[in-house]
């Protein structure tokens, strides 16, 4: 695994990760207890912070990056994932903030300034524009992204059973 100090600030990882040696960790990235993170995963925290919740599996090929403070935009946008979320194969996470049990599918872009609640399923190859808020309980797909319906209770006990699926992974791959 990179695991790069950027300006001397270093990532941060909880206890039991997993961080796949292709992967390019850099900078103010912070990762929660049991996260993992797959092959070929860039996440830069240079110009604004990262942070991953616990449980949480970044999948192959994914980017994570942040938007830098400014005089129209003081805080900037980091990027924020919160616990139990799994981000999908190929997937583009910029400035964004992800509450809990996410599944965000695979090749989604999610861009600055988007706030997903918790319990959220966004479709693969989903783009999710600028600043949208997406409502806790939906199912979001398209190119723009849409609220596509409610979900139901199966994919509701997914999104927590997903990230379960991915700690078992990386113990194995810990062993």
């Amino acid at each position: 695994m990179t695991i790069r100090t950027y300006q001397s600030t270093s990532p941060t990882l909880g206890d039991r990760c997993y961080i796949d040696e292709s992967a390019v960790i850099v900078g103010d990235v912070t990762l929660g207890d049991d996260a993992s993170i797959w092959p070929l995963v860039a996440a830069r925290g240079d110009v604004n912070y990262i942070s991953i919740g616990a449980r949480s599996n970044i999948q192959d090929g994914s980017v994570l990056h942040v938007s830098r403070k400014s005089v129209s935009n003081p805080d900037g946008f980091p990027l924020i994932i919160g616990d139990d979320v799994t981000v999908g194969h190929k997937c583009m996470l910029h400035g964004c903030e992800l509450g809990n049990r996410i599944l965000v599918g695979m090749g989604a872009i999610v861009m600055d300034g988007v706030i997903v609640e918790d319990d959220v399923f966004i479709g693969a190859g989903t783009l999710v524009p600028p600043n949208k808020r997406l409502m806790s309980g939906f199912l979001y797909v398209g190119n723009p992204m849409q609220k596509k319906r409610p979900l139901n209770d199966a994919e509701m006990a997914f999104l927590k059973q997903s990230a379960v699926n991915y700690i078992v992974l990386k113990d194995e791959y810990l062993k």
